[in-house]
């Protein structure tokens, strides 16, 4: 089942589920709007600030001014917002395990038009999933790899 706005809020009050960095600007009907923290541009210095120009047919990476935290029974999936999928980035991003924490980094393509990416500009959707059931193992307990990571993490 997809999470409601209100839902969200509801959790987050609760203190089930954290996103630390949250606008309410951000939340949308079915998600919420994640925020550029940095950008790397084919392996260079992480860009934190004013706008990363990103050449045509360049491979980059997005790490989330948010900081995520969730609980078992809480899976996420995220999708480009069409503000740039219009102008031609290709990403594929998959799923947040349950138990995950940290900030999200994001990797992507522009394909064909030399770009400008604002720092601090939203740049993807965050989708939450309950599960049936909490899940036997947390994220951390399986593997971990990028469990409290920071800025973009591409190890």
């Amino acid at each position: 089942m997809i999470v409601s706005d209100s839902q969200i809020e509801d959790l987050i009050e609760k203190g089930e589920l954290t996103i630390k960095n949250y606008s309410e600007e951000n939340l949308t009907p079915n998600g919420y709007d994640l925020t550029i923290e940095e950008v790397v541009v084919e392996e260079r210095k992480p860009q934190s600030e004013g706008n990363a120009v990103i050449p045509e047919g360049t491979w980059f990476a997005v790490s989330t001014k948010e900081y995520v935290e969730f609980p078992s029974n809480i899976a996420g999936e995220i999708w480009i917002r069409t503000t740039w999928a219009r102008q031609g980035v290709i990403s594929s991003f998959g799923m947040i395990d349950a138990g995950f924490e940290g900030n999200l980094t994001l990797s992507a393509f522009n394909s064909y038009q030399e770009i400008e990416i604002p720092i601090g500009e939203t740049f993807a959707q965050l989708v939450f999933h309950l599960l049936s059931e909490e899940s036997e193992k947390k994220y951390s307990d399986r593997s971990g790899n990028y469990q409290g990571q920071e800025g973009v993490t591409l190890d």
